[in-house]
């Protein structure tokens, strides 16, 4: 553990667990490129008065906002626009878009609430990837990050971005795939390759697999144990159907392609390998049980 990190041991080489971590209230994404200093806070409003209204109407509308910058040597900001993207992650088929406006009000984000593409953006075919670098927020971030963003930049011109706070700062170095929110945490140059190349082929790799930002996090779970059992990588091919709580037990309804599985878990502490001297515990999640649903045949009674 590098002197100037308050993380427990492993944190972020991938022997704490990190699944089930993915933040839960982020379904709507804007991405507002700007290249100056950072604040440690976007919501305090610490920007040119441009980006904060941006920042300030993406918070009032439920919308997570990030700053974006390119990997690598800083250039200034382009003064005849704001380029923006847009990460629609609810839903069976999330989309991105995007473009440059001349300012918040030539970005209609009432439309992109309720689904549509604003005017002043098109639709993008290929995902994107975001790797935090917010040093203001957590020295890890960008100690771990910055070089995972310009190396996996290498392999991917032109769909990698560095990004401000996206949660889990002990998962240093953090992996966000857009459209879906899909995140990975604890990442390696090598590991962020890897897990950007299989969801560029519609796929998730479990290793260091945060969950799909958006979604409680026993869901997380439930999805996470469903896929480590059967082994399905399509990144669609999951969903929880159904759920209920009880105390910290939560059961679900999960489709895993044609067939579907009951699936228990419920909350379990990690106690991180720190010694006597790191009392943290990080909160992870068990698998109580999980079955295999017999599906139900409906039978027409013979015509007499």
């Amino acid at each position: 553990m590098a002197r100037s990190c308050e993380h427990p041991s492993g944190c972020h080489t991938g022997e704490v667990p990190t699944l089930a971590s993915a933040t839960v209230g982020a379904r709507l994404w804007l991405l507002i490129e700007y290249t100056g200093a950072w604040p440690s806070r976007l919501e305090n409003f610490e920007l040119p008065e441009e980006i904060s209204e941006l920042v300030r109407r993406a918070l009032e509308r439920g919308i997570r906002p990030q700053l974006i910058r390119r990997p690598g040597k800083r250039t200034r900001q382009q003064e005849q626009g704001i380029r923006v993207l847009l990460g629609h992650a609810a839903g069976d088929r999330p989309w991105l878009a995007g473009g440059v406006v001349a300012g918040p009000d030539d970005l209609d984000l009432d439309a992109f609430v309720t689904g549509v593409v604003p005017e002043s953006c098109i639709l993008e075919d290929e995902p994107v990837f975001l790797v935090c670098t917010h040093a203001k927020r957590n020295v890890c971030c960008a100690r771990i990050g910055l070089p995972l963003a310009r190396s996996l930049a290498e392999s991917l011109p032109d769909r990698v971005w560095e990004t401000s706070h996206v949660g889990g700062d002990r998962y240093a170095a953090n992996l966000v795939c857009l459209p879906h929110g899909i995140f990975y945490g604890s990442m390696s140059q090598a590991a962020a390759l890897a897990a950007a190349n299989a969801y560029r082929s519609g796929e998730i790799i479990l290793d260091r697999y945060r969950g799909r930002a958006g979604i409680p996090e026993p869901l997380q779970a439930v999805e996470h144990f469903a896929r480590a059992h059967t082994g399905e990588r399509s990144v669609g091919a999951v969903a929880v159907e159904s759920s209920r709580s009880d105390g910290d037990v939560t059961e679900a309804i999960v489709r895993c392609g044609d067939v579907r599985f009951q699936v228990v878990v419920e909350p379990s502490a990690f106690t991180a390998p720190c010694g006597t001297a790191c009392a943290e515990t990080i909160t992870t999640y068990r698998l109580v049980s999980l079955d295999r649903l017999t599906p139900v045949r409906y039978a027409t009674p013979a015509l007499a």
